[in-house]
């Protein structure tokens, strides 16, 4: 397996990597200038650079118009093997963003990070199947649309406070030895 600082299966863009920035940026940077050297006709299997650990790893890549997917992984795993996962995770996110591009990866990296775990997860593949992919990423949408009215039970409860109609909404609530101070309502509308 991969040292502690590393997170196994990682796409250039979506590098996974604990540990100080400084390093991180630096094994960005090495895993792009090997991948970015090589000619498309070459096969798109490489030794690890020297940060990630050289020969006992393999970077494995597919180049999809402006984008480079890149997962890191030991020596022992089927190059062929993540050939198709990176495609199986290529193909899940066209179907979410409808036709992928690098803004949906910049501007939806949580998304994106979602439909990788359903993928992998602790260097475990946990799912291929791309209609069970997607079917989960919905179920996950319709949760976050679902609890998105949640989001604005803030500002319907100052609403519903001040529709009672109090004469003086009390500033200090005194609870044995629990003291709350109850904000300006205003501040919230």
């Amino acid at each position: 397996s991969l040292p502690p600082r590393f997170k196994p299966f990682s796409c250039l863009n979506l590098l996974r990597i604990t540990g100080p920035e400084e390093i991180q940026q630096q094994i960005v940077r090495e895993t792009f200038h090997l991948v970015l050297k090589r000619d498309d006709n070459i096969c798109n299997f490489l030794e690890g650079g020297s940060l990630i650990g050289g020969s006992d790893y393999k970077l494995i890549y597919r180049h999809y118009a402006t984008l480079y997917f890149v997962f890191c992984v030991d020596s022992s795993e089927s190059e062929l093997g993540i050939l198709d996962l990176i495609q199986v995770f290529v193909e899940t996110l066209d179907k979410c963003f409808e036709n992928v591009c690098e803004l949906d990866l910049i501007f939806h990296m949580d998304k994106v990070h979602y439909i990788l775990q359903e993928v992998v997860m602790g260097g475990m593949v946990l799912e291929t199947n791309m209609n069970e992919i997607v079917a989960q990423i919905e179920a996950q949408n319709r949760l976050e649309k679902s609890e998105g009215g949640l989001s604005a039970a803030p500002a319907r409860a100052v609403s519903a406070v001040k529709n009672i109609n109090l004469p003086e909404i009390p500033r200090n609530i005194n609870i044995g030895d629990l003291n709350i101070k109850v904000p300006n309502l205003s501040q919230f509308v």
